[in-house]
Protein backbone atom coordinates (compact mmCIF):
# COMPACT_ATOMS: atom_id res chain seq x y z
CA UNK A 1 0.00 0.00 0.00
CA UNK A 2 2.84 2.55 0.79
CA UNK A 3 3.87 1.17 -3.02
CA UNK A 4 0.74 2.33 -4.04
CA UNK A 5 0.41 5.35 -2.41
CA UNK A 6 3.73 6.71 -3.28
CA UNK A 7 3.03 6.33 -6.95
CA UNK A 8 -0.11 7.66 -7.49
CA UNK A 9 -2.99 5.49 -6.75
CA UNK A 10 -4.59 8.08 -4.78
CA UNK A 11 -6.35 5.86 -2.48
CA UNK A 12 -4.72 6.81 0.81
CA UNK A 13 -1.52 9.38 1.20
CA UNK A 14 1.48 8.10 1.88
CA UNK A 15 2.05 9.94 4.85
CA UNK A 16 -0.51 7.98 6.37
CA UNK A 17 0.47 4.71 5.46
CA UNK A 18 3.81 5.57 6.52
CA UNK A 19 2.85 6.24 10.13
CA UNK A 20 0.91 3.31 10.44
CA UNK A 21 3.72 0.90 9.42
CA UNK A 22 6.24 2.60 11.61
CA UNK A 23 3.92 2.78 14.70
CA UNK A 24 2.11 -0.91 13.90
CA UNK A 25 -1.43 0.95 13.59
CA UNK A 26 -4.46 -0.56 12.27
CA UNK A 27 -5.03 1.17 9.06
CA UNK A 28 -8.50 0.71 7.66
CA UNK A 29 -9.56 1.72 4.30
CA UNK A 30 -13.10 3.94 4.75
CA UNK A 31 -15.82 6.29 3.25
CA UNK A 32 -16.55 9.37 4.27
CA UNK A 33 -20.24 9.59 3.13
CA UNK A 34 -21.30 5.91 4.27
CA UNK A 35 -21.22 3.81 7.61
CA UNK A 36 -19.33 0.69 5.79
CA UNK A 37 -16.59 -1.19 7.56
CA UNK A 38 -13.91 -0.36 4.46
CA UNK A 39 -11.24 -2.32 4.06
CA UNK A 40 -8.22 -2.96 6.49
CA UNK A 41 -4.91 -3.17 5.13
CA UNK A 42 -2.43 -5.39 6.42
CA UNK A 43 0.27 -8.29 5.26
CA UNK A 44 -0.75 -10.68 2.72
CA UNK A 45 0.81 -14.20 3.09
CA UNK A 46 0.01 -15.45 -0.11
CA UNK A 47 3.83 -15.12 -1.13
CA UNK A 48 3.88 -18.34 -3.03
CA UNK A 49 1.87 -16.99 -6.22
CA UNK A 50 2.05 -14.56 -8.97
CA UNK A 51 0.48 -11.43 -6.90
CA UNK A 52 -0.01 -8.37 -8.38
CA UNK A 53 -1.93 -6.43 -6.23
CA UNK A 54 -2.69 -3.20 -7.59
CA UNK A 55 -1.78 -1.14 -10.35
CA UNK A 56 -1.08 2.60 -10.25
CA UNK A 57 -0.78 5.79 -12.75
CA UNK A 58 1.31 8.91 -11.81
CA UNK A 59 0.65 11.90 -14.27
CA UNK A 60 2.80 14.58 -11.91
CA UNK A 61 5.79 13.18 -14.00
CA UNK A 62 8.77 14.49 -15.88
CA UNK A 63 12.20 13.66 -17.61
CA UNK A 64 15.25 14.87 -17.33
CA UNK A 65 18.11 13.76 -20.04
CA UNK A 66 21.95 14.83 -19.19
CA UNK A 67 23.45 14.02 -22.56
CA UNK A 68 27.75 13.29 -22.63
CA UNK A 69 27.91 14.01 -19.21
CA UNK A 70 31.70 13.03 -18.41
CA UNK A 71 32.46 9.59 -17.30
CA UNK A 72 34.14 10.56 -14.16
CA UNK A 73 33.61 10.02 -10.26
CA UNK A 74 31.43 13.00 -8.91
CA UNK A 75 29.47 13.58 -11.54
CA UNK A 76 26.21 12.43 -10.31
CA UNK A 77 26.81 13.65 -7.36
CA UNK A 78 27.09 17.00 -8.86
CA UNK A 79 23.96 16.90 -10.76
CA UNK A 80 21.56 15.30 -7.73
CA UNK A 81 23.35 17.29 -5.00
CA UNK A 82 22.35 20.44 -7.07
CA UNK A 83 18.56 19.45 -7.10
CA UNK A 84 18.40 18.18 -3.55
CA UNK A 85 19.69 21.34 -2.40
CA UNK A 86 16.50 22.96 -3.90
CA UNK A 87 14.38 20.27 -2.21
CA UNK A 88 13.56 18.43 -5.87
CA UNK A 89 12.83 15.08 -5.55
CA UNK A 90 13.88 12.40 -7.78
CA UNK A 91 12.71 9.01 -8.69
CA UNK A 92 13.38 6.82 -11.60
CA UNK A 93 17.68 6.89 -12.00
CA UNK A 94 19.33 5.20 -15.31
CA UNK A 95 22.92 5.76 -16.43
CA UNK A 96 24.19 4.33 -19.37
CA UNK A 97 27.60 2.49 -20.25
CA UNK A 98 30.36 4.87 -20.88
CA UNK A 99 31.06 5.10 -24.07
CA UNK A 100 34.03 7.61 -25.58
CA UNK A 101 34.77 8.88 -22.24
CA UNK A 102 31.08 10.01 -21.46
CA UNK A 103 27.59 9.09 -20.37
CA UNK A 104 24.03 9.28 -20.47
CA UNK A 105 22.24 9.99 -17.22
CA UNK A 106 18.13 10.06 -16.76
CA UNK A 107 15.86 10.94 -14.33
CA UNK A 108 12.25 11.81 -13.32
CA UNK A 109 10.96 14.61 -11.18
CA UNK A 110 7.83 16.00 -10.37
CA UNK A 111 6.67 17.77 -12.91
CA UNK A 112 5.77 20.39 -11.14
CA UNK A 113 9.68 21.30 -10.50
CA UNK A 114 10.55 20.56 -14.33
CA UNK A 115 11.28 24.46 -14.58
CA UNK A 116 13.14 25.12 -11.78
CA UNK A 117 15.45 21.77 -12.42
CA UNK A 118 15.73 22.74 -16.23
CA UNK A 119 16.62 26.33 -14.95
CA UNK A 120 19.31 25.03 -11.94
CA UNK A 121 21.23 22.65 -14.55
CA UNK A 122 21.56 25.22 -17.14
CA UNK A 123 22.71 28.12 -15.07
CA UNK A 124 25.74 25.14 -13.70
CA UNK A 125 26.38 23.73 -16.69
CA UNK A 126 29.72 23.97 -16.41
CA UNK A 127 30.09 22.46 -13.11
CA UNK A 128 27.89 19.22 -13.86
CA UNK A 129 29.62 19.01 -17.29
CA UNK A 130 27.66 17.72 -20.36
CA UNK A 131 26.76 18.37 -24.06
CA UNK A 132 22.82 18.76 -24.02
CA UNK A 133 20.04 18.27 -22.10
CA UNK A 134 16.39 17.34 -22.72
CA UNK A 135 13.38 17.43 -20.81
CA UNK A 136 10.03 15.81 -21.50
CA UNK A 137 7.31 16.76 -19.45
CA UNK A 138 4.52 15.10 -21.23
CA UNK A 139 5.21 11.66 -19.79
CA UNK A 140 3.55 9.44 -17.16
CA UNK A 141 4.48 6.73 -14.76
CA UNK A 142 2.18 3.51 -14.88
CA UNK A 143 3.41 0.96 -12.17
CA UNK A 144 1.80 -2.40 -10.95
CA UNK A 145 2.27 -3.60 -7.60
CA UNK A 146 2.48 -6.66 -5.35
CA UNK A 147 4.60 -9.51 -3.40
CA UNK A 148 7.11 -12.06 -5.62
CA UNK A 149 7.70 -9.18 -8.52
CA UNK A 150 11.74 -10.80 -7.91
CA UNK A 151 10.61 -14.63 -7.82
CA UNK A 152 8.61 -14.49 -10.74
CA UNK A 153 10.04 -13.11 -14.25
CA UNK A 154 6.23 -13.96 -15.96
CA UNK A 155 4.97 -10.72 -14.34
CA UNK A 156 7.32 -8.51 -16.45
CA UNK A 157 6.75 -10.39 -19.16
CA UNK A 158 2.87 -9.92 -19.25
CA UNK A 159 2.89 -6.66 -18.43
CA UNK A 160 5.19 -5.69 -21.31
CA UNK A 161 3.44 -7.97 -23.66
CA UNK A 162 0.11 -5.56 -22.94
CA UNK A 163 1.68 -2.73 -23.52
CA UNK A 164 3.03 -4.12 -27.08
CA UNK A 165 -0.75 -5.44 -27.40
CA UNK A 166 -1.68 -1.74 -26.92
CA UNK A 167 1.35 -0.15 -29.46
CA UNK A 168 2.46 1.50 -27.01
CA UNK A 169 6.25 2.63 -26.27
CA UNK A 170 8.35 2.35 -22.96
CA UNK A 171 10.42 5.46 -22.53
CA UNK A 172 12.13 3.77 -19.07
CA UNK A 173 11.74 0.85 -16.93
CA UNK A 174 12.29 0.76 -13.17
CA UNK A 175 11.92 -2.51 -10.79
CA UNK A 176 12.73 -3.43 -7.35
CA UNK A 177 11.00 -6.16 -5.63
CA UNK A 178 7.66 -5.35 -5.37
CA UNK A 179 6.90 -3.15 -8.27
CA UNK A 180 7.17 -2.51 -11.87
CA UNK A 181 7.36 1.54 -13.67
CA UNK A 182 7.19 2.19 -17.14
CA UNK A 183 7.50 5.78 -18.18
CA UNK A 184 5.53 6.08 -21.47
CA UNK A 185 3.29 9.56 -23.68
CA UNK A 186 0.88 10.88 -21.01
CA UNK A 187 -1.46 10.81 -23.72
CA UNK A 188 -1.42 6.72 -24.34
CA UNK A 189 -1.48 6.27 -19.86
CA UNK A 190 -5.40 5.16 -19.44
CA UNK A 191 -5.38 3.10 -22.80
CA UNK A 192 -1.88 1.53 -21.19
CA UNK A 193 -3.52 1.38 -17.89
CA UNK A 194 -6.97 -0.56 -19.47
CA UNK A 195 -4.53 -2.98 -21.25
CA UNK A 196 -2.32 -4.32 -18.53
CA UNK A 197 -5.40 -4.53 -16.38
CA UNK A 198 -7.14 -6.89 -18.57
CA UNK A 199 -3.78 -8.98 -19.53
CA UNK A 200 -3.76 -9.99 -15.66
CA UNK A 201 -7.36 -10.10 -15.53
CA UNK A 202 -6.94 -12.54 -18.34
CA UNK A 203 -4.14 -14.84 -16.56
CA UNK A 204 -6.39 -15.06 -13.45
CA UNK A 205 -3.94 -13.07 -11.83
CA UNK A 206 -5.37 -11.20 -8.21
CA UNK A 207 -5.24 -7.92 -8.75
CA UNK A 208 -6.95 -4.72 -7.87
CA UNK A 209 -6.96 -0.78 -9.43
Amino acid sequence: MLELASLGAQILHNRSVELAKKHNINLVVRSSLTNAEGTVVKEDSKVEKMFVSGIAVDRNVARLSLIGVADEPGKAFNIFSLLAKSKINVDIILQSIGRGGTKDITFTIPKSDLVEATRLLEENRDVVGYEKLSADGQIAKLSIVGAGMATNSGVASLMFEALYDANINIHMISTSEIKISVLIDEKNVDIAANYVHDKFMSENININI
